[in-house]
């Protein structure tokens, strides 16, 4: 019984070193893809539409009534209260980040936020890291950087715009990003360690990354009635508004999240 649990945790870890080659490779792959292509802003128009159109019709139909029940249901302190654990794990992604780009001002902000949040706010459900930034002249509000964002500040062209099925917005570079991100540094989704996964903390990690989806979407149910209202081509609407902002995070003009 040992020896089969010793072989699958084996395989396991050959399959996850085996992955991140895979992505590594796939990224190197799509950063040249990036630099050529990097002109066309949206050559891939009619593919994405079509994308985003499927993406419409799996939001209304699924993820939206799913949000607003869960915005109906669950009372407004425990949505808070989820909302702020994702977003302490999210500062592990952005610690890491901001060391890569040797913006070590923010990877110390982010560090610290994980580590008062982790500790005194009971594992993120309290977010004492902001209330001290409110209440002090102590900065330590929270900060925004992807892999996506490093690979923009070390030259690396954004290329065209995709939409990805289920995802929504995107480049090629920030495509790639988010697969770094989700693969390799996020806590809840990472699959470094998958060598000392079992399948208890398989079942834990993937109803966490469910809820996770969910919260994020019922983050901008209140966004969608203005996004109705003042885009005529919605489609355009949302790629425009994308890469402008994303823009903006690249050249560090919105380093900071407001509360």
């Amino acid at each position: 019984m040992s020896c089969n649990n010793q072989k699958n945790k084996l395989n396991m870890k050959y399959l996850a070193k085996y992955k991140i080659i895979l992505l590594l490779s796939f990224s190197i792959f799509l950063m040249g893809c990036a630099s050529m292509n990097n002109s066309q802003e949206d050559p891939f128009e009619s593919m994405n539409r079509a994308v985003f159109n499927f993406n419409e019709i799996i939001d209304e139909n699924i993820m939206e009534p799913v949000a607003r029940n869960y915005r109906r249901f669950v009372p407004d302190p425990i949505e808070m209260v989820v909302g702020n654990v994702f977003s302490n794990a999210n500062d592990v992604v952005v610690t890491a980040n901001s060391i890569l780009q040797l913006n070590f001002e923010s990877a110390a902000v982010s560090a610290t936020r994980f580590l008062i949040n982790t500790t005194f706010g009971l594992f993120g459900a309290i977010d004492i890291a902001s209330d001290i930034s409110q209440a002090s002249d102590l900065n330590i509000s929270k900060r925004n950087e992807d892999f996506g964002q490093t690979m923009g500040r070390y030259g690396v062209a954004s290329g065209p715009y995709l939409v990805i099925p289920f995802l929504g917005p995107s480049t090629v570079r920030d495509a790639v990003g988010r697969g770094v991100d989700t693969l390799v540094a996020h806590p809840v989704t990472t699959i470094i360690y998958l060598d000392s996964i079992d399948v208890l903390d398989t079942a834990v990690r993937t109803p966490v990354a469910a809820g996770m989806a969910i919260d994020a979407r019922a983050q901008l149910l209140d966004v969608d009635k203005t996004l109705e209202e003042a885009a005529l081509d919605k489609y355009e609407f949302v790629r425009d508004a994308y890469l402008q902002r994303r823009d903006s995070l690249i050249n560090n003009e919105d380093v900071e999240l407001k509360d």
